[in-house]
C-alpha cells in the first residue's frame, strides 16, 4: 500500500467516524505547493453525501484524522483539506529492503487478465523505416507497462509476407539481380530486397512513360506494363504453388527475416509470437459465409460480398471480391476469430497501428460486434500520430525511406560526438566507450518517441534527442549514473526512521516515489508509455534540485547521510525501473 492509498483509508476512516457514511469513492491529491500540507482532500464531491458546507466538512474530518494520530496537522482553504504527515508516515513504506529494482511491479496470479499487443507487422518487400520505429517502440514499450500492471502479455505480429508487394520485389531481382545475395553483396537481406523493389518502381515508371508516348492512356500503360504484368503472373503462380516461385519466395522472405532480426535486437524489442499473412489470407471466408446467412452481409450482382454501415454513420464496406478473393478486412476478421479461438484466456486485443487507419479498425471492430463474437469489445486500437524528420516525408517506393537501421546509426554518431565532447570518459575501453555510446543514443531515440503521447505526431531531431540537458533519455541517464557514482563512493547503511526530519525537498520526492505504483497502472489502463516518461522526467528533476541544495556525502549527521544515500537509491532504481519499461538501458556512468 502506497502513501496515497494509506491516506485515502485514513480519509474514509474519519468520514464513517465522524458521519457514519461510507462514501463509494474520494478524490486525493498531491497538496499545492503555495500550500502547507502534503496530501490533500477534494471536499466539493462529498457535499451532497455529507450534507454540510465544505469548509465545516473539511474542518470535521480534519480533526478527526488528527486525533486518532493519522496526519499530524491541517488546513481548509475552501473545498480543499490540506492534510501533513510526519516523517514515520512518510517512509513508511521505505526501508533498504522494500525499495528495490521491481517496486511498483505487480506480480501475476491466477485472477491476472491475458492481453495480446499487436505491433510492428512489416511487409517483406523493404526494411523497416521510421513509422516502424515508433510502432516498435510504442508496442513494446505499452507492452511492458500492461505486464508490468499485472497482467499476462503476448506480444505478436503479423508479417505481410505475400501479395503483390513482394512479387514486385522477386521479378526485379530475377530480372536485375544477377543472383546478388546479401553475403555478396555486404547488405542486409531487408535492404537488398528493399533496393529491388525501388528498382521494380523505376523500371515500372520508365515503361509507363513509354507506353504513354506511344499512345496509351496513363490508365492503360499501368495496367499494360510488362514488368506489372509478369509481377501478376507470378503472384498468380504463388497462388497455384509453382515450386520455383515458392522456392524464390522463401528465399528472399528469409533474406528478409534475417535482416529485420538484427533491427529488432538493437531497438531492444521481441515478440513472443509471428503470424504470417501467407498462412492467414485465406481465414476470414466462413465468416463472410457465416454474415451472409446471418443477413448481416449481402451480395450485389457482380457476386460481391458487402456490408452496408451507413446506419452506423460509415460507408458500404467490401468484405469478398467477385472473383471469390479476401480484401485485407477479410482476413482480420479472419485472424481476429483465429486468436480468441487459440487463447481462450484472452480478454483484450489491442493493435498499434498509424491513424491512417482509424476508419479500417472503426469497421472491423463494428463488423464483429454485429456478427456477435462476445470478446469484441474487448478490442482496442491504439492509433498513434506520424513521426516526421526536419528533412520531410518518407517514400519507400522512391528509395527516400527515412530507413530504421540508418536512423539507429545517425542517432549513435550523434551520441558518440556529444559524449567525446563533454570529455568524461577517461579509463575506459574502446569496448565500453561503444556499449555507452549504443546506451546513450537508444535511450535518447526511444524516449523523445515515447515521451510524446501517442495521438501525436512527432517531428523527430536526432540531435535534439541526445541533448544532455531537459526532457531527454540522457539527461535522466545522466542523473541515474550520477547515483551510481555517489553510491560507489559510500554504501548506505541503517538508519533511525524516527530520527529523521524531511524537509520539503525530501517530501517532494518521496511523495513522487509513492506514485509510482499509480502511473503504472494509469499508463497500463490508457496504453500510453508517457506517462511513464514524463512521470520519471519529473522525479530527475526533484532529485537533481535536492541534489544541488543537500549535502549528503557531507553531511555530518550520521543518521541524515545514511537516509539520503537510501533516498538516492530508491530514486535510482525507480529510475532504472521506469525507463526498463520504456525499453530503454541505464548506464553506470556518464
Amino acid at each position: 500500500m502506497n502513501l496515497k492509498q494509506h491516506i485515502t483509508k485514513y480519509v474514509l476512516e474519519a468520514i464513517q467516524n465522524v458521519y457514519q457514511i461510507n462514501p463509494e469513492s474520494i478524490e486525493i491529491q498531491f497538496t499545492r505547493k503555495e500550500f502547507e500540507g502534503d496530501y490533500t482532500l477534494v471536499v466539493f464531491p462529498l457535499i451532497r453525501t455529507l450534507k454540510g458546507k465544505p469548509e465545516d466538512i473539511g474542518t470535521k474530518i480534519g480533526e478527526n484524522l488528527v486525533e486518532n494520530n493519522k496526519i499530524t496537522a491541517f488546513n481548509v482553504v475552501k473545498g480543499f483539506l490540506n492534510m501533513s504527515l510526519n516523517a514515520v508516515d512518510f517512509l513508511q513504506n521505505f526501508s533498504s529492503n522494500s525499495i528495490n529494482k521491481n517496486y511498483g511491479i505487480q506480480a501475476t496470479d491466477e485472477n491476472s487478465k491475458t492481453v495480446m499487443v499487436e505491433y510492428s507487422s512489416p511487409n517483406t518487400n523493404k526494411p523497416l523505416h521510421l513509422g516502424h520505429v515508433r510502432n516498435n517502440l510504442l508496442g513494446f514499450s505499452v507492452a511492458q507497462i500492461v505486464e508490468a500492471a499485472g497482467n499476462n502479455v503476448i506480444k505478436t505480429q503479423i508479417i505481410n509476407d505475400r501479395g503483390i508487394h513482394i512479387c514486385k520485389s522477386m521479378i526485379a531481382w530475377e530480372k536485375f539481380g544477377n543472383g546478388e545475395t546479401p553475403d555478396s553483396s555486404n547488405l542486409k537481406g531487408d535492404h537488398l530486397v528493399g533496393k529491388y523493389y525501388v528498382e521494380f518502381d523505376k523500371r515500372y515508371k520508365d515503361q509507363i512513360t513509354e507506353l504513354v508516348s506511344n499512345g496509351k492512356t496513363e490508365a492503360e500503360a499501368k495496367k499494360e506494363a510488362p514488368i506489372f504484368v509478369e509481377a501478376q503472373e507470378m503472384l498468380r503462380k504463388w497462388e497455384a504453388q509453382d515450386p520455383e516461385v515458392i522456392a524464390l519466395w522463401q528465399k528472399m522472405n528469409g533474406w528478409v527475416y534475417d535482416g529485420f532480426a538484427k533491427t529488432y535486437k538493437r531497438l531492444g524489442v521481441a515478440f513472443d509470437e509471428y503470424l504470417y499473412e501467407s498462412n492467414t489470407y485465406i481465414l476470414g471466408k466462413d465468416i463472410v459465409e457465416e454474415g451472409l446467412n446471418k443477413g448481416i452481409f449481402f451480395k450485389k450482382e457482380d457476386g460481391s460480398v458487402w456490408i452496408d454501415l451507413t446506419e452506423d454513420g460509415l460507408d458500404e464496406k467490401l468484405v469478398l471480391r467477385s472473383d471469390g478473393t479476401s480484401v485485407y478486412i477479410t482476413q482480420d476478421l479472419g485472424t481476429a476469430v483465429e486468436r480468441f479461438k487459440n487463447n481462450p484466456t484472452l480478454s483484450e486485443l489491442t493493435y498499434v497501428v498509424g491513424n491512417e487507419q482509424d476508419y479500417h479498425f472503426k469497421v472491423l471492430f463494428l463488423i464483429l460486434k454485429k456478427l456477435g463474437y462476445s470478446w469484441a469489445d474487448a478490442l482496442h486500437h491504439l492509433s498513434y500520430g506520424m513521426v516526421d524528420l526536419p528533412n520531410g516525408k518518407m517514400k519507400s517506393r522512391e528509395g527516400t525511406v527515412v530507413d530504421a537501421d540508418e536512423l539507429m546509426q545517425d542517432v549513435y554518431e550523434t551520441a558518440k560526438e556529444i559524449s567525446e565532447e563533454l570529455g568524461k570518459l577517461d579509463g575506459l575501453s574502446d569496448e565500453e566507450k561503444a556499449e555507452l555510446y549504443e546506451t546513450i543514443a537508444m535511450g535518447a531515440l526511444k524516449y523523445y518517441i515515447l515521451k510524446v503521447d501517442p495521438k501525436k505526431r512527432i517531428l523527430f531531431d536526432p540531435k535534439e534527442s541526445v541533448d544532455f540537458n531537459g526532457n531527454t533519455g540522457p539527461f535522466i541517464q545522466y542523473t541515474f549514473a550520477r547515483i551510481q557514482s555517489l553510491l560507489r563512493k559510500e554504501s548506505p547503511k541503517d538508519f533511525d526512521f524516527n530520527a529523521i526530519e524531511l524537509n520539503g525537498a525530501e517530501k517532494e520526492i518521496i511523495r513522487a516515489l509513492n506514485d509510482f505504483q499509480d502511473t503504472i497502472a494509469k499508463a497500463s489502463t490508457e496504453m500510453s508509455p508517457a506517462l511513464v516518461a514524463n512521470y520519471v522526467y519529473e522525479l530527475v528533476k526533484l532529485f537533481n534540485s535536492f541534489y544541488q541544495s543537500n549535502p549528503i556525502l557531507k553531511n555530518e549527521d550520521e543518521n541524515v547521510k545514511n537516509f539520503r544515500l537510501h533516498l538516492s537509491q530508491w530514486v535510482a532504481n525507480i529510475i532504472e525501473t521506469s525507463l526498463r519499461l520504456l525499453g530503454i538501458g541505464v548506464p553506470q556512468r556518464m
